[in-house]
């Protein structure tokens, strides 16, 4: 038999824990408030990046799983945070992109998580925070 796995040093589960843990808690500031959940607070913040995207390339740039997707953006519709429009070229797919209220939210939002992010790398230091952005690139493409 093999050797039993340590999960508590398991680098994907490790990762995982860190990115619940950054999501989490910047959830928690602006779930209340808002009552947007962590896949709907993605979507909103990829949709001000990229306005006028489809859904499929919301998952791709998410890794957000289509069914997640596809209900995180029914909700968004439904509170009128997107808007959804036939794409031109193909009027199977449509094209997504906030609304007035959606960059209203994502206006209030967007300190809130700049703000937390700040805290969070605060505890590195220059070079330490360069290190960790090129070793986050590294695994990155290493995953592509």
């Amino acid at each position: 038999m093999q050797q039993p796995l340590r999960l508590e040093t398991f680098l994907p589960y490790r990762l995982s824990l860190l990115s619940n843990a950054v999501s989490g808690a910047i959830a928690r500031e602006y779930g209340d408030k808002f009552a947007i959940s962590m896949p709907e607070w993605r979507i909103l913040m990829i949709l001000a990046e990229y306005p006028g995207i489809a859904a499929d390339e919301v998952c791709r740039r998410t890794k957000i799983e289509k069914s997640v997707v596809s209900r995180a953006v029914a909700r968004l519709l439904k509170r009128h945070l997107v808007h959804r429009d036939l794409n031109a070229n193909d009027r199977r797919r449509s094209i997504l992109r906030l609304s007035k209220t959606g960059l209203s939210v994502y206006d209030e939002v967007m300190p809130i998580a700049r703000e937390y992010e700040q805290q969070l790398l605060a505890n590195l230091d220059a070079e330490e925070l360069k290190t960790f952005n090129a070793m986050i690139d590294k695994l990155l493409k290493r995953t592509q």
